[in-house]
């Protein structure tokens, strides 16, 4: 059964003559496969999805623009509304009782107008169902954050006695740090893919990847991932692919994480977290939301359901400059290795020669900020930021060296972009000189 490489690149490493050990990207040709002809993979891989309908289907882009907006025409309304309250008024009190009975019985959205903040908002309601589409699940429930997010997942399964976590090296550096703690009592077991089914337990009551991975963009077989789950439900947080380069319920995961803080919302202005699933899961996560008060405030719904309408569009533009960025950073001796996933993207993984600490300090219109999936450029270095929380030797073992520095590319001039880098790790090699003809005096 073939799961990938937990530490594979993605790039078919080689090495040059000088015996750097590169990756496809340097090679105009494999780029150019991922550049060029990304959207016909978008649409011919996951671009079409079914809509609302008897045989209805929509492309992607389509449902980007249109899922959870459907009513809007027929209410006169362009824009999706805002609905800011907390509260919402009833005089039938016995009917409020018998809904909110309902929903502890199994979570299911309460019939009627809303009752108040906690159970549900209207405008949240709107981004929840776009994004199930666009992930084709039948649910999604949305959170505060993407730390919520899987908090909530996983006191699911621990409320059931399954607090066992099987999961799989590297994952975003938080998400780590809350299963290697116990912070919610649960245990985990840390596995490479091929050693999953052998790892579940009779308390095992999820498998936890995340691919590509973050930070070193690690790709897995998704589908022989789910099939090695058997019936415990796999969680596949899929923040740096989004919906647009795959969709993981496709391949058998029950769960999608999102931290809809990156990619969803796009502009670097809202902090969310979501989880596509089925409906009866979606009932558990809402009975939990409601319980911990991880709500996602209206506004930020409001903004997630804008942010997914250019969707397709922004990771497709911020994927080709990635891929161009990725076959230059390749080719420059500067870079020991660069790390793109096959299915392209808009994220690089790259060690460098010399101090990555100086490439942060010397770039100008990169920004150097933790997070991703902005319209603009960030750069940081994993080991000091979003990785920090890993055990050193646990944070080497899964790829995230010393040297690695995670580039989230946005919507700039390749151009622009590629003149910044370029004088950055010029830099950097430079104070480099500097400091080692220091050490020698």
């Amino acid at each position: 059964m073939d799961f990938g490489s937990s530490t594979d690149n993605g790039l078919h490493d080689t090495a040059d003559e000088s015996g750097r050990t590169t990756g496809a990207a340097e090679t105009a040709g494999a780029v150019g496969t991922v550049g060029a002809v990304g959207t016909a993979r978008t649409v011919g891989v996951v671009g079409v999805v079914e809509a609302a309908g008897p045989g209805a289907r929509r492309a992607l882009d389509t449902e980007a623009v249109h899922a959870g907006r459907d009513d809007l025409a027929r209410q006169g309304l362009h824009a999706a509304p805002i609905d800011l309250s907390t509260t919402y008024p009833s005089y039938d009190s016995r009917g409020e009782a018998a809904r909110i009975d309902a929903f502890a019985t199994d979570g299911a959205e309460p019939d009627g107008p809303p009752v108040y903040g906690r159970l549900g908002n209207p405008t949240v309601a709107r981004f929840e169902t776009a994004l199930a589409r666009l992930e084709g699940t039948p649910s999604a429930v949305a959170f505060a954050s993407g730390m919520a997010a899987l908090s909530a997942v996983l006191l699911v399964r621990n409320s059931m006695g399954l607090r066992h976590v099987v999961a799989v090296r590297p994952l975003y550096g938080c998400s780590d740090h809350l299963l290697t703690a116990g912070l919610l009592g649960s245990e985990v077991t840390w596995v490479d893919p091929a050693g999953i089914e052998d790892a579940l337990r009779p308390d095992t009551g999820l498998v936890l990847v995340e691919s590509p991975a973050n930070p070193t963009l690690a790709e897995l077989d998704l589908r022989a991932v789910a099939h090695a789950c058997g019936s415990v439900p796999l969680l596949v947080d899929n923040t740096f692919a989004t919906p647009v380069l795959q969709r993981p319920a496709e391949h058998g995961a029950r769960l999608v994480l999102h931290s809809a803080t990156k990619y969803l919302g796009g502009h670097g202005d809202v902090m969310a977290g979501v989880v596509a699933c089925d409906e009866e899961f979606a009932g558990r996560l809402r009975q939990v939301r409601f319980a911990t008060g991880g709500v996602l405030h209206p506004l930020a719904g409001y903004l997630l359901l804008r942010g997914l309408s250019t969707l397709p569009v922004r990771v497709r533009a911020a994927s080709a400059n990635a891929a161009e960025l990725a076959r230059r950073l390749s080719a420059d001796p500067r870079v020991a290795r660069v790390h793109y996933p096959r299915i392209g993207g808009a994220m690089i993984a790259f060690e460098v020669h010399g101090d990555p600490h100086e490439v942060i300090a010397a770039v100008r219109l990169v920004t150097p900020a933790v997070s991703l999936g902005s319209v603009d450029t960030l750069i940081q270095h994993p080991a000091s930021i979003s990785h920090r929380v890993v055990d050193a030797a646990d944070r080497r073992g899964s790829g995230v060296t010393d040297r690695l520095l995670r580039l989230s590319v946005g919507l700039e001039d390749v151009e622009d972009l590629w003149r910044d880098l370029d004088e950055a790790l010029g830099r950097a090699r430079d104070s480099d000189v500097v400091r080692v003809a220091a050490a020698r005096r």
